[in-house]
């Protein structure tokens, strides 16, 4: 074999040898046995306006969706408050995924447990699974609160989480008075932005109404505090830097509701913290009195935003705020509220930011981008992409729906250079792949799983969306605010000049803008 101690090969050349070459050939024959003719023409096929065509009407087939289950929402939501478990109420194999999945992204180890529920659990339900599990999670990681969330084999079964809850209390698996919010995040409907969604109301409401009917509900007494609830973001741990350095300048008194940054960010220095930072539990109740919410997700914290409503607060609802317009939106809500003018430092780094678009608009004005990703984050990119000058062809979100789709649809008509932009609610990466071969573009955005994508129809990928697993460290560095805008400026700009090398880079025949000055 090549593989040896005298010659040991890395995986992207061991698989080239003649020996691995051959055992493959000989797979391919046993298990597939297409003729390569055959299998090219197929594959044509799908690149024309008539695959395209088929495509777009399916109706009872997703293939490879832009979204995760919202199990994964929860977890997030679990990680943000201060010494907090998340208990998946359902198998060991989901909740690998759910931590596996943010480790990958965020390089960082992720805590969640599992009820462990099996067959017997799926036929008998699985209370027993619960209350060995909420005793174990408690006596094990010692957590201050323990935030529970379903998966698709708890919901089809139809187990009450409140009710399994209270009869685990009164077997013994945590005492009494000890915080277990929870939340029904059924995976097979909906997305992970759902149970943020779902996951954030249920430990709201755990506090501000009562502790399920174990304490007397909170009674609002209005202060001058805001709360900021940032949504479901694979960048947080950069951009809740950015938005509390933000907060500050204005001397704002202000209350995180879910901030996992720093648990995601935590240092080498010879301590393991299983629990780092987060919301604690006396700030979410203070919250309750805040004058006013800033929420930057609305398609991702829906049922949240309606609630604190109900509850008297004003609720300020963004969409990502990335680049100029973005910004100001946000700026300007916390100068009303607070009372106070816009800090020069903000003008400044205002300044700063439309000086860097003027000084790069060339390169990227009527540029043609795809882009698909959660709602919010796509309201947001597009919204930017227009304010350089560049074309946002094709916008896609699975878990975006029709009110969505008008809102994307508002920036086009806003704009000059939206003109024959569309946008794609509830659509896939299948339906994608069909844009992009009949109608291409120059550049996609998207995450990690946009690089078939870009090997299938060369349209150059630059990863701005969750999650990212083969690159590193995006997610430290912030694409909210002016700051993040240059962030998310540089990207596009890198991009841009890497393809502009590659397609320039044979000498004597395409080097002639092969430059070092661009």
């Amino acid at each position: 074999m090549p593989q040896s101690v005298d010659k040991i090969l890395d995986h992207e050349n061991l698989f080239r040898e003649p020996e691995y070459q051959t055992m493959l050939e000989g797979k391919k024959a046993f298990e597939f046995n297409h003729a390569d003719e055959k299998i090219k023409q197929i594959v044509e096929w799908t690149k024309t306006e008539d695959y395209k065509e088929k495509n777009f009407k399916r109706d009872s087939l997703v293939v490879n969706p832009a979204k995760a289950c919202q199990p994964l929402g929860a977890v997030f939501v679990a990680n943000g408050f201060a010494k907090t478990m998340s208990f998946v109420h359902g198998s060991q194999g989901c909740v690998a995924y759910y931590r596996s999945h943010f480790s990958r992204h965020f390089k960082e180890p992720t805590s969640c447990v599992s009820s462990s529920m099996t067959e017997d659990a799926a036929v008998f339900g699985g209370l027993n699974n619960m209350i060995d599990g909420l005793a174990n999670t408690y006596n094990l990681y010692k957590p201050d609160m323990i935030a529970v969330s379903t998966t698709c084999m708890a919901e089809v079964i139809g187990d009450d989480l409140n009710a399994f809850i209270k009869t685990s209390k009164e077997k013994g698996s945590v005492p009494a008075e000890f915080d277990v919010p929870f939340a029904h995040t059924p995976a097979f409907v909906g997305s992970h932005v759902t149970g943020y969604d779902n996951a954030l109301l249920g430990v709201l409401q755990h506090f501000w109404d009562g502790k399920s009917g174990t304490a007397p509900a909170l009674t609002r007494v209005p202060n001058e505090s805001i709360n900021f609830i940032g949504g479901f973001d694979g960048f947080v741990v950069g951009n809740m830097k950015e938005i509390k350095r933000i907060f500050e300048l204005f001397g704002a008194d202000y209350t995180v509701l879910c901030d996992p940054s720093e648990v995601w960010a935590t240092p080498t220095d010879g301590e393991f913290r299983m629990y780092e930072g987060g919301t604690t539990k006396a700030e979410v109740e203070r919250a309750l009195n805040a004058k006013a919410t800033i929420v930057f997700q609305e398609f991702c914290c829906e049922k949240t935003t309606k609630y604190i409503k109900e509850k008297g607060q004003e609720v300020i609802v963004l969409n990502s705020p990335i680049g100029v317009a973005g910004t100001d939106a946000f700026v300007m809500a916390l100068s009303r509220l607070t009372g106070k003018p816009v800090p020069a430092e903000l003008e400044k780094e205002r300044g700063q930011l439309v000086d860097a678009m003027a000084d790069s608009q060339a390169h990227l004005h009527g540029k043609r981008y795809a882009l698909y990703g959660d709602p919010d984050q796509m309201l947001g990119l597009t919204q930017f992409l227009l304010e350089l000058g560049a074309e946002p062809a094709h916008v896609l979100a699975t878990n975006g729906d029709e009110k969505w789709a008008t809102k994307v649809q508002a920036l086009f008509d806003a704009s000059p250079y939206g003109k024959g932009c569309k946008t794609y609610p509830k659509r896939d990466l299948w339906h994608m792949r069909s844009l992009l071969h009949t109608e291409p573009v120059d550049f996609l955005i998207g995450n990690t799983y946009g690089k078939y994508l870009e090997r299938d129809t060369g349209a150059p990928l630059i990863r701005m969306v969750f999650p990212i697993f083969d690159r590193h460290h995006y997610h430290r560095l912030p694409i909210w605010g002016y700051e993040g805008a240059q962030r998310v400026l540089v990207n596009l700009l890198d991009e841009y000049f890497e393809a502009l090398d590659a397609n320039t880079i044979i000498p004597g025949k395409t080097d002639y803008s092969y430059d070092i000055i661009r």
